[in-house]
């Protein structure tokens, strides 16, 4: 089992910047793919980065490729989300999850993919 824990969520202005951090308890963190999602008040989950298990490989969300960056460091277990240039429409929470796999593939960027999830950080951003 792995359990996960978000933090570095807060309010900042649009154009700020955050970083977000998922800590994962368990041995077997390195032979998991990472993800963040995000979901808006009234809106469904969405996919926001995910990340290979070794962080070789990486797919974003179009609404924010070019301004986030996901990446992992294995031998602390956490997995990051550095958010640049913020805007309003950003504004959510943000949740890490993880799926027990080597393996590389598109259903990465689907919520059934993940095995376990964070309970979530709220990220908002005024304009």
């Amino acid at each position: 089992q792995v359990q996960l824990v978000e933090s570095g969520g807060g309010l900042v202005q649009a154009g700020g910047s955050l970083r977000l951090s998922c800590a994962a308890s368990g041995r077997t963190f390195i032979s998991y793919a990472m993800g963040w999602f995000r979901q808006a008040p009234g809106k469904e989950r969405e996919f926001v980065a995910a990340i290979s298990w070794r962080g070789g490989s990486t797919y974003y969300a179009d609404s924010v490729k070019g301004r986030f960056t996901i990446s992992r460091d294995n031998a602390k277990n956490t997995v990051y989300l550095q958010m640049n240039s913020l805007k309003p429409e950003d504004t959510a929470v943000y949740y890490c999850a993880a799926k027990g796999t080597t393996e590389w593939s598109i259903h990465l960027t689907r919520r059934y993919a993940y095995d376990y999830w964070g309970q979530g950080t709220q990220v908002t951003v005024s304009s």
